[in-house]
């Protein structure tokens, strides 16, 4: 019989993607001030994936990933995403959104986001939030799986979230959890 355990804290990381650049910085002071400092921060990566966002956001896209230093517990990740949609409204025109905010938290066996929609693969883990198992930690590396986004599985994206992985890993073992 499987006994009940305390699920390890996980790094908070979350996705930031638009045209206007100029929405990062006080995008960022705020997530600061909410989910304390960012320790990592990758560099822009195109967002040319899909088409799906251009009615809304237009062309152009680029995403920016962020890792915060403290660690979260798994089961705030519903409260997170309720918080980043609020700050993607803060900064909508006309309701449209000028920023896409995607919460999620890094495990050592896997990456997981939050959304809003159903599917097959996603569990529902509260608050209307579902959880998105996103890439597994396998062989030593990242691994896409089939319903992964184009984006997740970009060589580029792998190595800043391996990056953040080892940063997770560390903090952990200097907490004395691993």
């Amino acid at each position: 019989m499987s006994q009940p355990v305390q699920p390890k804290p996980a790094k908070l990381v979350i996705g930031l993607f638009t045209k206007h650049y100029h929405l990062l910085q006080p995008v960022v002071e705020q997530m600061n001030e909410k989910f304390g400092p960012i320790e990592l921060i990758s560099p822009w990566f195109e967002f040319n994936w899909t088409d799906y966002y251009e009615p809304e956001m237009g062309r152009g896209l680029f995403r920016r990933m962020t890792a915060f230093c403290p660690l979260i517990n798994q089961e705030d990740l519903p409260d997170i995403k309720h918080q980043t949609n609020k700050l993607e409204e803060q900064y909508a025109v006309d309701g449209n959104r000028r920023i896409n905010i995607d919460p999620g938290y890094l495990l050592a066996e896997r990456f997981v986001l939050a959304t809003g929609k159903n599917y097959t693969h996603r569990i529902y883990i509260g608050k209307h939030v579902y959880a998105d198992l996103t890439l597994i930690y396998q062989a030593g590396k990242f691994q896409p799986l089939p319903w992964t986004y184009p984006d997740y599985a970009e060589t580029s994206m792998q190595t800043f979230l391996t990056r953040v992985r080892n940063k997770y890993l560390k903090d952990l073992k200097t907490d004395g959890r691993l």
